[in-house]
């Protein structure tokens, strides 16, 4: 079986390192907000370009915590793409605010930047993009509608540890953005993990404080927050795994590069970039029209897939409200969209195995 993603392979190739930071931690009996989560935010904002990361506990954390930091709450709306995963539109409700649906482009699975401006209204506060899949958006036309109706764009950089527009890196294209440190992701910890990074001290401070209780020092609470934080084994693990990313997405993208040049199946769309050196590939998602039929086959043929995502998030039954709105292009997706094996731990072998299988689908 070609597996979708070989986690014990991944993580074994920095066993004896993540061993000698764990052991340092335990010796040491000193498990929340010490040096390892100060190392790796100090590195991890250093990496996406930006002056300050915080860790908390998890992307969704990350996200909620940027959009309660801004002071954003009931009445005001936040524009997002229609086919994100759950997790961008549950911070926007989470902190009261109004979701409020773009479609994507067919082409990147991106929000169509073109689509956004006739969804601005006066209540409007801010752009919630999503880099899907491993892919940077388009950036321009956002920082431009941002400066005429004077928004806040915030970056879901969930999928996107690396990937760039323009030569600068996702975590610096906004006014602040969130990481999730899932373990499949590109950088991925070994629990639950996240990041706020951003260039505003003020939102900094006020996102560290936040996420300890509304604690800007040990018992005295400035603001009515939360418990949100990214736990010392978790900070070691990911700083273990940092200086490798660079690495990863590259042979991401030379996997994705042979995938694209070589499956020649009319039955399948495959992906399109606008650079091919930007990308960073945290899954490779086809479309075909009759996706179950699909994925019965290669899972027969030995090819393991993951469908990102089957339900889009205004026919979920949390969203109840939505069920009877129409996105016919994120519904596209969503009824066709399949993840193929992408993971930097994949031989050439189990490569060509998998083109020549999806290639013979008929």
């Amino acid at each position: 079986m070609i597996k979708f993603l070989d986690l014990e392979k991944v993580n074994n190739r920095f066993r004896r390192e993540i061993d000698e930071r764990i052991k340092g931690i335990l010796d040491k009996g000193w498990y929340l907000q010490g040096e390892e989560n100060d190392r790796f935010a100090k590195n991890f904002a250093d990496f996406c370009g930006a002056k300050y990361a915080v860790g908390v506990a998890n992307g969704l954390d990350a996200l909620r915590l940027i959009i309660k930091a801004s002071g954003f709450g009931p009445g005001d709306e936040i524009i997002v793409p229609a086919n994100t995963y759950i997790a961008t539109i549950l911070a926007i409700s989470d902190n009261g605010c109004t979701p409020v649906l773009v479609e994507p482009d067919i082409r990147t699975y991106n929000i169509n930047p073109d689509l956004i401006e006739a969804a601005i209204t006066p209540k409007t506060k801010a752009i919630m993009l999503v880099h899907l899949y491993g892919q940077a958006v388009q950036m321009q036309k956002i920082w431009d509608l941002a400066k005429k109706y004077n928004l806040k764009v915030f970056e879901d950089a969930a999928q996107a540890h690396g990937a760039e527009y323009q030569g600068q890196r996702v975590g610096n294209l906004g006014d602040a953005a969130a990481f999730s440190f899932y373990p499949g992701k590109n950088l991925g910890c070994m629990g639950d993990g996240g990041a706020v990074v951003t260039n505003d001290e003020e939102l900094y401070n006020k996102v560290k404080a936040l996420a300890n209780y509304g604690s800007d020092r040990k018992y005295h609470h400035i603001y009515k927050g939360l418990n949100s934080r990214l736990d010392e084994i978790q900070a070691a693990v990911l700083d273990v795994k940092l200086p490798h990313l660079q690495q990863d997405n590259q042979r991401r993208r030379e996997i994705a590069k042979y995938y694209r040049e070589n499956i020649k199946n009319p039955l399948i769309v495959l992906p399109q970039t606008y650079d091919e050196k930007a990308h960073v590939w945290h899954v490779f998602a086809v479309r075909t029209a009759e996706r179950d039929r699909f994925q019965k086959y290669l899972s027969d043929n030995g090819v393991q897939t993951i469908i990102h995502y089957p339900t889009p998030p205004h026919k979920q039954p949390a969203y109840a409200e939505w069920n009877h709105l129409s996105f016919p292009v994120t519904e596209q997706i969503h009824r066709e969209i399949i993840s193929l094996p992408m993971s930097p731990v994949m031989t050439d072998e189990e490569v060509e195995q998998l083109v020549e299988v999806v290639n013979r689908y008929k």
